[in-house]
C-alpha cells in the first residue's frame, strides 16, 4: 500500500436463491481467495447473501432471519483477515425492510449502507419489497451489536488516509444525482458499488460507459459488483459484469456470463493529486457523513509495498491502439495548425521561416506550417525552409532537408553559416579546435540570427521547432533554438513527435514524400553541432541526456500528477522491466530532476505555442515554477533508493 497503491476486488459468487447457507459459504471462499492475493477490499453483488430474484420470498422471516446470520458469519470469518468486504443483504430497521451492504472487517460489521433509489419501472419491481433508505445514520441493533445504518457512512482507514470508501448500491448509480456524488464531496476517494444489473443486448457497452465516465467526474476509484449465475432466470439473465475503474480509466473487467473475481491495484495517491490540482473540486464537507474508522496491518509501521498488477504504460503519451493512435496524431496536428494560422492571420502574415536540419522536430514544425498555409490558402512558397549547413551536417540530413522542402513545394534557403561561426570564434578568442558549450552554443545563435533576419527581411515569422522533452531537459541554447515567434512543438513530447510524422507519412498522397519522411524516421536524433565520424552523426543526443522514452515516462508522472521519485522509479522499474536495468533508470531519473530544475529559467520566458495534450511545461499554462527552486529534497530521495 505504500505510495497510495491499494489492491482491491469485486466478486461474483456462484449462488443458490434463498439458500444463505450455501451463498455464505460461496462468499467466505471468496473473501478468502481475496486475502491471500493481498487484495484489502472485495465488493459483493446486491443481495447477494440471499440472491437478488428471490420475489415475494423477501416477506419471510425466515430468509430474512437467515441472512442476518449469514452477514454476521461472514463477519465473524473476516477475523485476523486484512481485508474489507462489502456484502449485499436485506436487512428490516423499524418495521420497513431495506436493500443493504453490510460493510465487513476484521470480525466487525462496520456499518449497514441502505440502497436510496428503489426502482420500480420495466422489469424491476423493488418497491414491492423494500423501502428507499434513510440518510442520516441511526444505531441500530445487529443480532446484538449497535451498528449505524445509513446512506451518509463514510468508511476511514486510519494508516491510509487516502482511503475513504463510500457505498451505493445498483439503481443508486443510474439516477441523476447519485449517492456517491455527496459521498465524494465528502471526501470519499473509493465507491463500492453492489449490483444486479440484469444482461440485455448493448446494455453492458451502456454500463461501462456509466461507470467510466461517472468515476471521471468524481475523480475517484469505483468498484462495480454485478450479480450473475445463480440467480433466478425466470424473467431474467444476470452476466456477472463486475468492473474496477479509476478515474474514468477501466483498469480490469470480468468476462460476462462468468461468474468469478477481479482484482487490481488503485492508485489513491494519484486521485489525491488530481483533485488537489482542480481548484473546482468541492470542497469536502465531512459534517454530512458519519465517519468510521478502521485500519489495515502495519509491520514495523510501515505500510507494506504491493506488487503490482494493473498495467503501466511505457509511453504514456502514445495511445497503444493504431486507430486510436491515428485519431490522436490528427487531432495534434490540427491543433497545431490551427493554433499556427490564428496568429498567422491575426497579424497578417503571409511569410513563415523555419530552419530545416532533416531532424523530426523541424520536420514535423515544416509539415504543420504546410497544414497552417493551406487553412488560410496561402501560397506555399510564402514558406522559407532555410538550411544552414555547418560542422556537424551530414550528408544524410541536409538531403533529406533539401528533399522535403522540395516535396513540399515551399521556397528553400541555403545558407552555410561555418564562415560566420569561424569569424565569430576569432572575435571572441575562441579556438575552433575547442568542441565544447561554446563551439555547439555559437552554431545554435547563429542559426537563429539568420532566421530572425530573414523574417525581417521578408517580413515573415519565425516558426519554432523544439519539443516539449527538450524544454523540461533544457537541451536548447538560451536564445538559440530556444526562442522564435510561435513555437509549434512547444508541448509535444519527443516520443510522439515521431508519431506524428510518421502519420503524416503513412497519409501522404505523394510517394517521394513517403519515402524522405521515412528515412527523416531512421535518422539519430542529433543537433548535429560536433562534426560527423566518417561522414555519420557522431552527437546523438540520447547518448548525452538519456533515452527519450524514460524522460518522457518521467516527465508525465511528474508534472502531470506530481508523484514524488521513489514512486516514479517504481512504476518505471514496471514499465521497462523489459527494456532497462534498474540501475540505468534510477541514472536518468537522476538526470532528469537536476536537469528539469536547473533548466527552468529557459522555460520561463518560452515564445507562445498551443497546447495539445494534458502536459505542458508553459510558463502561462500548466507550470509556473520559479527558475531558482531547489532540487535538494528531491535529489535526496533519490539518493535513497
Amino acid at each position: 500500500m505504500k505510495h497510495g497503491m491499494v489492491r482491491v476486488a469485486a466478486a461474483t459468487p456462484v449462488i443458490r436463491v434463498a439458500d444463505c447457507e450455501y451463498n455464505t459459504l460461496k462468499i467466505m471462499e471468496l473473501i478468502e481467495e481475496a486475502q491471500k492475493k493481498g487484495n484489502k477490499l472485495i465488493a459483493f453483488p446486491e443481495l447477494c447473501v440471499t440472491g437478488y430474484t428471490c420475489g415475494d420470498l423477501f416477506l419471510c422471516d425466515t430468509l430474512l432471519e437467515g441472512a442476518v446470520q449469514a452477514i454476521k458469519r461472514i463477519a465473524d470469518f473476516t477475523k485476523g483477515k486484512d481485508v474489507v468486504a462489502v456484502v449485499g443483504f436485506p436487512f428490516a430497521v423499524c418495521g420497513k425492510l431495506y436493500n443493504t451492504a453490510a460493510v465487513l472487517q476484521d470480525g466487525k460489521v462496520l456499518g449497514l449502507v441502505p440502497k436510496m433509489n428503489i426502482p420500480n419501472y420495466t422489469e424491476f419491481y423493488e418497491a414491492r419489497h423494500f423501502a428507499e433508505g434513510i440518510l442520516e445514520p441511526i444505531l441500530v441493533d445487529l443480532m446484538g451489536d449497535p451498528v449505524f445504518f445509513g446512506s451518509h457512512i463514510l468508511f476511514r482507514c486510519s494508516n491510509l488516509p487516502e482511503f475513504v470508501l463510500g457505498i451505493e448500491i445498483c439503481e443508486d448509480l443510474w439516477i441523476p444525482q447519485p449517492p456517491s456524488t455527496w459521498h465524494c464531496m465528502a471526501g470519499a476517494t473509493v465507491i463500492v458499488n453492489l449490483s444486479a444489473s440484469d444482461e440485455l443486448t448493448g446494455k453492458d457497452v451502456y454500463r461501462r460507459d456509466l461507470v467510466k465516465s461517472h468515476s471521471a467526474r468524481l475523480i475517484c476509484g469505483y468498484l462495480y459488483s454485478d450479480a450473475g449465475e445463480g440467480e433466478s432466470t425466470t424473467d431474467l439473465v444476470f452476466a456477472g459484469h463486475n468492473m474496477i475503474v479509476e478515474n474514468g480509466s477501466l483498469l480490469i473487467e470480468s468476462k460476462t456470463f462468468d461468474n468469478g473475481m477481479i482484482s487490481s491495484e488503485l492508485d489513491l495517491g494519484r486521485l489525491k493529486s488530481e483533485r488537489r490540482r482542480m481548484n473546482t473540486y468541492y470542497k469536502y464537507n465531512t459534517q454530512t457523513h458519519k465517519i468510521i474508522d478502521f485500519a489495515f496491518k502495519e509491520e514495523s509501521g510501515l505500510l507494506p509495498e504491493i506488487l503490482l498488477t494493473r498495467y503501466i504504460d511505457p509511453a504514456p503519451f502514445v495511445p497503444s491502439v493504431k486507430a486510436d493512435r491515428d485519431k490522436r496524431c490528427k487531432d495534434i496536428l490540427s491543433i497545431q495548425a490551427i493554433g499556427l494560422k490564428t496568429r498567422l492571420a491575426h497579424i497578417g502574415a503571409k511569410c513563415a521561416v523555419i530552419g530545416v536540419s532533416g531532424g523530426l522536430d523541424s520536420t514535423l514544425a515544416l509539415l504543420v506550417t504546410y497544414k497552417a498555409f493551406e487553412m488560410l490558402d496561402l501560397d506555399k512558397k510564402g514558406i522559407i525552409a532555410i538550411t544552414m549547413p555547418c560542422f556537424g551536417t551530414t550528408d544524410r540530413t541536409y538531403s533529406n532537408a533539401v528533399t522535403l522542402a522540395k516535396c513540399l513545394g515551399v521556397t528553400l534557403m541555403e545558407i552555410p553559416i561555418r564562415e560566420a561561426v569561424e569569424l565569430h570564434f576569432r572575435d571572441i578568442g575562441h579556438d575552433s579546435n575547442n568542441h565544447d558549450l561554446t563551439y555547439e552554443n555559437s552554431q545554435a545563435r547563429e542559426r537563429t540570427q539568420v532566421l530572425m533576419d530573414v523574417a525581417g527581411k521578408y517580413n515573415g515569422f519565425v516558426v519554432g521547432t523544439g519539443d516539449m522533452s527538450e524544454l523540461a531537459l533544457g537541451w536548447a541554447t538560451y536564445n538559440g533554438d530556444h526562442m522564435s515567434m510561435y513555437g509549434v512543438n512547444s508541448s509535444v513530447p519527443k516520443t510522439l513527435v515521431r508519431y506524428l510524422v510518421t502519420y503524416y507519412a503513412d497519409t501522404a498522397e505523394v510517394c517521394l514524400l513517403r519515402e524522405v519522411l521515412s528515412d527523416i524516421l531512421d535518422t539519430p536524433v542529433s543537433p548535429e553541432l560536433l562534426p560527423p565520424s566518417d561522414g555519420e552523426i557522431s552527437q546523438k543526443t540520447e547518448d548525452i541526456v538519456g533515452p527519450y522514452e524514460l524522460h518522457d515516462f518521467f516527465l508525465y508522472y511528474i508534472l502531470r500528477f506530481g508523484f514524488e521519485p521513489s514512486k516514479v522509479y517504481r512504476f518505471a522499474k514496471i514499465a521497462f522491466a523489459h527494456s532497462y536495468g534498474d540501475q540505468e533508470i534510477l541514472k536518468w531519473l537522476k538526470v532528469f530532476y537536476r536537469r528539469f530544475f536547473s533548466q527552468q529559467f529557459k522555460r520561463s520566458c518560452l515564445p507562445d505555442g498551443p497546447k495539445v495534450g494534458s502536459v505542458s511545461v508553459s510558463p502561462r499554462g500548466d507550470l509556473r515554477m520559479p527558475s531558482d527552486a531547489s532540487a535538494a529534497l528531491w535529489m535526496k530521495e533519490l539518493e535513497k533508493l
